[in-house]
Order: structure tokens, then C-alpha cells, then sequence
């Protein structure tokens, strides 16, 4: 049992084409519409948020939740190259006072994988040429909404969708030329970060900029390697402006400092052999195969905040747990861990608020506190949820709460 740090605050996470549903002209509509997506389902489902916030605004309010990482999609507000959507900016706007109305603070997700198709057509995030396409939508955003949003994430995780969409071949736009083109999309991204981050800061310094940062724990031959090219190089170019080869600096940014906090997505970690990755043989999975490896956490974080010593937020910390055997007992692992590191972790975002589209893997893979029907799309809040709640309405995990939902749940035996 414990209490949480004082200065930290609990709070969830979505990205806007997992929860919004509806037909866009994006890479990830295309991407299912060509048949990629393994459960045959489509983010023109998803939760169908843009319609329902209002009633995940209130369940929010119910939880005790007063902290929400957000997204906000491209597509929408640009369907049409240098033609943004009133409508769109207008919807928004409502989501986000009915968001603050119900007393939660937005920290708003500018790109999270998903982008209009013409940017795509135009060579997406290959293009050093294309930055300017992402910093006009920017630039659009602040003068729309930019009074109602403090924190904001300029990108989301870009090791990972370079590396699943131009290494692995897994994910949009599946080009298959290998780790030259996946250093240069992440390389493109750090810089379209920096220029994105200064946008902010001119529309008013105050304002807090971060990236959310996907990191897990290598180890293996050759796992120091692979941690720099997947990470630690990538937080270098992204928080520093450092780039070190085989990054590059399309911009000739000098180094200084360009975030204003470390956002850290950790789901677990990477055992190396050779050119293969995988998972370790003797710890607990989740539903996706991925080790539970709180510990994994810390280390990260620790990694990470030495490298640029910012004050931290957990941006996404979850598990994949279909039918919710375990995933209060992973919670309070991970938080217990997090809440003995002693260095300035001010925000954690639960992954995710409810079940979601989960990219390639559709609507089969649950992570939420809340279910979701994808037939009728009604909310139910998981035994999971309510102990989230319970966290937050204390403050702490109490004796009373652990025994009710921690104490009886374990993990599968490997």
C-alpha cells in the first residue's frame, strides 16, 4: 500500500483516430480499406467519440479523472491540402470546453500516426520539403483552439512509426527500403518537433511542449546499439536539437532546449538477437505477448531523465488485457514502482480511458478502464476502472482497496 507523490496527478489517454470513428480520407482508412488491419475492422468504428464525448467527458468526471491526453486529427481539419475545415476546428472547440466544463485539463496530441492522405501522396514524413505542411496545420490550431490548451504533445512515438511503417513494414506507408528511410522519417519528425515547438512557445511562452517518447528496455547482443538508434538518439534530436549520426538536422537547429517536459509511453521491454526482437521466456505476458515488466519503467525513466533533465510525464502506461484478469495488479506494479523513483514525475497517463482501435491489431486488443461495444457502443466501466478510481479518490492505494482488487488477480504463468 502507498500514497502517491504529492505533486503527482492521474489521468488517461487517446489518440483522436482510435476513439473519433468516422470516414476520412487518412492513411489509416486506407490502410484497413486495402485489408491490413487483422481483425477486418476499420477506425471508421473506433468508439465513435466524436459524437459521444459528452458522455465520456461525464464518466470521466465520475472517475475522479481531472487530467486527459488528447488527440486532435490532421485529416479532419485539412481534409484538402490548404483547405482547413471550420466545422472541424468549430467541433473541437465544444469538445474542449465541455472537456474543461467537466473540470479536466486537455494535453492536446497535434500527430499521433494518422495524417491526411494528400500528405501522404506528397511523400508524407520521408520529405524534409513537407515539414511546412505540418507547422501551417500548427499554426492553424493555435489561432483556432491555442486559448483553450496549455500542454501540448507535438508528435507521438516517432521511433515507432518509423520503424513499423518503414522497417518492419508493418504499418502506413509499408516502404520497404529499410533503416536509411527510418532514421530519415524520424529525423524529419525531430525536426518538424523543434519547428512545431517553437510555433508554441512564440504563441505564448508559458505554455508547456513536450514529445511522447516510446521507450522500453533493450537487452541482448548488440541491445546498446539498438537503444540509440531507437530511442536515446531520438530523445537527443527531439528534446536538444543533438543530432547525432546517423541523424539529421534538416534545419541546422542549434542545440538548446526544446521541450518543456519528458513525455515517457512505456509498455515493456526488448530481448536482442542479432537482427531479431522478441521477449524474455520467464516473465508474465499480456494478451500481445509483451512482458510485464514494471521495473523496466524506472529504468527508462532514469535512462531517459539523464539525458535531459525535465520534469516527467508517463504519457501512456498500459496493458492488453481482453477480459481485465490482471490489469488493476499491473497498475498498481507500475505505479508502485514509478512512485519510488525520486525524480520529478508529474503526470501519469493511464493507456487508454476505454478499448479502442488498436492499429493493426483493430478492435480485438483491449486496453481500456472502460468497455466498449462495438455494436451498440455502450460504455461499462471495468472492475480495472474502478480501481483507477479509487487511486485517484485516495490519493493511494488503501489496505481496503488492494485486498478488493489487487490481492485476488495475478498474472498468467509463462
Amino acid at each position: 500500500m502507498f500514497k502517491l507523490n504529492d505533486n503527482m496527478k492521474l489521468g488517461v489517454a487517446s489518440a483522436s483516430m482510435q476513439v473519433e470513428g468516422g470516414e476520412l480520407n487518412s492513411n489509416w482508412h486506407d490502410w484497413a480499406d486495402r485489408g491490413f488491419i487483422k481483425d477486418g475492422s476499420s477506425p471508421s468504428n473506433a468508439n465513435d467519440h466524436w459524437n459521444r464525448y459528452e458522455e465520456d467527458f461525464k464518466l470521466m468526471r465520475e472517475m475522479g479523472i481531472t487530467e486527459y491526453r488528447f488527440g486532435i486529427e490532421w485529416t479532419r481539419i485539412e481534409p484538402t491540402e490548404g483547405e482547413f475545415s471550420d466545422e472541424a476546428l468549430n467541433h473541437y472547440r465544444r469538445m474542449i470546453e465541455c472537456m474543461r466544463d467537466n473540470g479536466i485539463r486537455p494535453l492536446m496530441t497535434l500527430w499521433h500516426f494518422s495524417h491526411p492522405m494528400w500528405f501522404e501522396n506528397e511523400g508524407g514524413w520521408l520529405k524534409s520539403e513537407n515539414i511546412p505542411y505540418f507547422t501551417r496545420y500548427v499554426s492553424v490550431v493555435l489561432n483556432s483552439l491555442g486559448d483553450l490548451v496549455e500542454e501540448y504533445i507535438t508528435i507521438n512515438e516517432p521511433n515507432v512509426f518509423a520503424v513499423n511503417g518503414y522497417l518492419f513494414n508493418e504499418w502506413p506507408p509499408s516502404n520497404n527500403n529499410g533503416l536509411v528511410q527510418c532514421v530519415k522519417v524520424m529525423s524529419v519528425l525531430a525536426t518538424a518537433h523543434i519547428e512545431a515547438y517553437k510555433l508554441i512557445k512564440e504563441y505564448n511562452n508559458d505554455y508547456l511542449v513536450g514529445f511522447a517518447h516510446h521507450v522500453r528496455v533493450f537487452k541482448g547482443v548488440g541491445a546498446g546499439l539498438f537503444r540509440f538508434l531507437f530511442q536515446d538518439g531520438v530523445a537527443l534530436a527531439f528534446t536538444k536539437g543533438e543530432f547525432k549520426f546517423p541523424f539529421v538536422n534538416y534545419r541546422r537547429f542549434k542545440k538548446g532546449d526544446y521541450v518543456d517536459f519528458l513525455g515517457v509511453n512505456y509498455y515493456s521491454q526488448t530481448i536482442v538477437k542479432g537482427m531479431e526482437f522478441g521477449f524474455s521466456t520467464d516473465l508474465p505476458k499480456n494478451d500481445l505477448g509483451w512482458d510485464i515488466y514494471p521495473e523496466g519503467l524506472v529504468r527508462c525513466v532514469r535512462e531517459l531523465y539523464a539525458l535531459c533533465p525535465k520534469p516527467i510525464y508517463i504519457t501512456e502506461n498500459g496493458t492488453c488485457d481482453n477480459d481485465d484478469r490482471f490489469r488493476s495488479r499491473y497498475i498498481y506494479d507500475h505505479l508502485n514502482a514509478i512512485n519510488k523513483v525520486g525524480l520529478p514525475i508529474l503526470k501519469y497517463y493511464y493507456w487508454s480511458f476505454s478499448d479502442n482501435f488498436e492499429w493493426v491489431e483493430g478492435e480485438s486488443s483491449r486496453f481500456g478502464l472502460v468497455h466498449i461495444n462495438y455494436e451498440t457502443m455502450e460504455r461499462t466501466l471495468k472492475e480495472s476502472g474502478r480501481f483507477y478510481a479509487s487511486i485517484i479518490k485516495n490519493r493511494g492505494i488503501t489496505r481496503s482497496t488492494y485486498d478488493e482488487f489487487v490481492a485476488g488477480s495475478h498474472y498468467d504463468s509463462v
